[in-house]
């Protein structure tokens, strides 16, 4: 009796088993599944492509004033957003030991010119005399030596003395444009030696209203870069303006920059190239040396008509495709599709401009006709939420 209960049981647990797996697979007993489509209307409106980088604010004049004498800054006149113009006195040197300099240069010169002047006229007698044989050869000679070597010294003498006159001249600084001073690398008293390289007491940069962005722009995107073609860029001190520009120089030289990665000992170089964009500033907003991150526009097409890129990777196709549709395809390569009641037709269509997100259409269909762009299926049977059914297939299992 008991072997005859176990067996009952054992019968009854298959057969249940074999009606959930008729469930499951027949979906017998699931909800109810709908497949919804999305369209969008052909409208008209702009297409861009634009190339991205990041680049320096700068002044479009920049200029570093320094001085060609060593000496002591005594006095300065002008400090950093001071507005000068060319000529105004913006700095002053010690002028002590170069008006010594000068002094004794002088003091030089002048003994110079009266020894030449001697020798020039003991000479020009002695040429008289030479000629009427009243003077020997040699006292000829030596008189023609002590000019020459008296005309040397005097020319050497002025020329000192104007090298001293100049050096006296370069401890007065002025400015040599119109502008603002946006650095001040010295102060008063402090200490400056020209050797080989001239020493920076200033940066003036022209108008600011005039500010150009100096970019680094990819190798992999230079090949699309043109001059005169459209820049917007923002700045992070105004992240909600966006300033436009207008590309004016490409640079032909490359600068490289190596990149370790720290997992492994490869080695990658990046190759940019530098392009100048202007950019009017009438605000002043721009400052000097502001990080700019900018959109250089390739390719623009305003005013044509486009449709979702997606519409065009749409198909009816698969096993989610409403019981009793008809569809009516083609054989083009570009095509669209329209739905009308259960009817999907197909459209052939010419592209042209596309930015990955819209797609230029050139022919085929008109502005306003609605087309399919994807598709989803809804009513999940375990959760009732909303499951993805797309006509695209799927990645790999």
């Amino acid at each position: 009796m008991k072997s005859k209960t176990k067996k009952t049981i054992i019968i009854t647990v298959c057969l249940a088993a074999a009606a959930a797996g008729v469930i499951l697979f027949t979906g017998k007993g699931a909800k109810h599944q709908k497949i919804q489509y999305e369209t969008a209307m052909a409208e008209t409106g702009d297409i861009a492509i634009y190339v991205t980088a990041t680049g320096t604010i700068e002044p479009v004049t920049e200029v570093e004033v320094g001085t060609q004498v060593s000496g002591i800054i005594d006095k300065l006149y002008a400090d950093y957003n001071s507005i000068v113009k060319e000529g105004q006195l913006i700095a002053e040197m010690d002028k002590v030991t170069l008006e010594s300099d000068l002094a004794s240069a002088k003091a030089t010169y002048q003994g110079s010119e009266a020894e030449y002047i001697y020798q020039m006229k003991n000479y020009e007698r002695n040429v008289k005399l030479h000629e009427k044989g009243l003077v020997s050869d040699t006292d000829f000679e030596l008189a023609e030596y002590n000019y020459r070597m008296a005309e040397s010294a005097y020319n050497s003498s002025k020329a000192a003395l104007d090298k001293a006159e100049r050096n006296l001249g370069y401890a007065t600084i002025t400015s040599p444009i119109d502008g603002v001073v946006i650095d001040r690398a010295v102060e008063e008293g402090q200490t400056v030696a020209a050797g080989f390289e001239t020493p920076t007491l200033f940066t003036i940069a022209a108008d600011l209203t005039k500010m150009q962005v100096v970019a680094d722009v990819d190798e992999a995107d230079i090949g699309g870069v043109a001059v005169g073609q459209r820049v917007t860029f923002t700045v992070d001190a105004f992240p909600d303006d966006v300033f436009e520009g207008k590309v004016e120089q490409i640079r032909l030289g490359s600068s490289s920059s190596s990149s370790t990665s720290a997992s492994s000992s490869t080695s990658e170089s990046v190759v940019t190239y530098e392009v100048v964009i202007s950019a009017d500033n009438p605000d002043l907003k721009l400052k000097p040396r502001l990080t700019a991150n900018i959109n250089i526009y390739t390719q623009e097409k305003n005013g044509v008509l486009a449709v979702p890129a997606k519409a065009l990777r749409f198909s009816p196709i698969g096993p989610l495709l409403e019981k009793g549709a008809v569809v009516n395809d083609c054989d083009a390569a570009q095509k669209v599709w329209t739905k009308e009641g259960n009817i999907f037709t197909a459209h052939p269509v010419t592209t042209g401009l596309s930015d990955g997100i819209n797609t230029e259409i050139t022919g085929g269909i008109e502005k306003g006709t609605e087309v399919v762009t994807e598709a989803s299926l809804t009513g999940n049977p375990k959760s009732g939420a909303k499951k993805s059914a797309s006509f695209m297939p799927g990645p790999p299992r």
